[in-house]
């Protein structure tokens, strides 16, 4: 899967920018998009105010995260580190049990 959709090769640290990034580069992908708002729920016209909720941020952030394939072709097309994306998808994500917060 190829897109046009770059940034900065900087890498995004913040959170909030890794997650505007991976909103961005899904809207780059009419297909790729579309499934997920389906998955979420939102449409198109709600996205402006989701991206100010973090559980919207959260649930883009998985599903990112859930296909390795998807995650890397992000990473590939924005310069940003996985271990950033990942970074940013601990952040927005409830705590797992590997996080020792249970």
């Amino acid at each position: 899967m190829q897109s046009n959709f770059k940034t900065s090769k900087q890498q995004a640290a913040d959170p909030h920018e890794t997650a505007i990034a991976v909103l961005g580069w899904l809207a780059d992908d009419p297909e790729m998009f579309g499934r997920f708002l389906a998955l979420t729920g939102v449409a198109p016209g709600q996205v402006r105010n989701a991206v100010n909720d973090p559980g919207f941020l959260a649930g883009m952030m998985d599903f990112l995260m859930n296909h390795e394939p998807t995650a890397m072709a992000f990473c590939a097309a924005s310069g940003i580190s996985p271990e950033t994306v990942t970074a940013a998808w601990r952040h927005f994500s409830s705590p797992g049990l590997d996080s020792g917060e249970y």
